[in-house]
């Protein structure tokens, strides 16, 4: 447990700051209102829903933002990209779809990461992971259409999860070394 003396004031009273920005600017968008009531709720909501769910979150100080960022736009850009190509399959040609089930192992055991990394799977229009086996340390992701299963797994991990990895800075002992072969 962290000491509150270290911690500084706007931690306290706002321990996840981009959650906050969040909540807040949500609640006004969604009353369509700017009125004081509504700020004075949308502060009360971006100040008591974080601290509530602190204990949850983990301590968001040690997210690495640069790559967080970075992360994002990858992914909006992948969407985007997938929505096409998956509309021209499905309203173009008619070119005979290649589905596949695609084993994507897992690097880490951390379970943000990891259900992040499905997760972000599952958005991308053409994929869809099924289940995280953590036996087996892999999830499982059926795809729409997959020419070459092995290219596209490791498009996945080089895309999602090693940034991923990199915006939780996770420590060297929660990564896993995939090269010893592990059964």
């Amino acid at each position: 447990m962290k000491d509150l003396s270290t911690v500084s004031i706007g931690r306290r009273w706002f321990p996840h700051p981009v959650l906050s920005l969040q909540l807040g600017v949500s609640w006004l968008v969604l009353v369509h209102s700017v009125a004081l009531v509504h700020w004075l709720s949308a502060l009360l909501i971006a100040w008591a829903v974080p601290r509530l769910l602190a204990p949850f979150l983990g301590d968001a100080s040690r997210i690495h933002w640069p790559s967080t960022v970075r992360l994002f736009l990858v992914v909006l850009w992948d969407i985007v990209v997938a929505n096409i190509t998956v509309a021209r399959i499905t309203l173009g040609s008619m070119q005979r779809p290649r589905p596949a089930w695609l084993r994507v192992p897992l690097e880490t055991d951390h379970p943000r990461v990891n259900a992040l990394f499905a997760s972000i799977i599952t958005m991308t229009p053409g994929t869809v992971s099924i289940t995280i086996c953590e036996e087996r340390r892999e999830i499982l992701v059926h795809a729409l259409d997959c020419d070459d299963p092995q290219t596209m797994v490791q498009d996945m991990k080089a895309r999602y999860e090693t940034p991923l990895i990199r915006v939780f800075r996770l420590p060297a002992g929660a990564q896993q070394d995939r090269s010893k072969g592990d059964a």
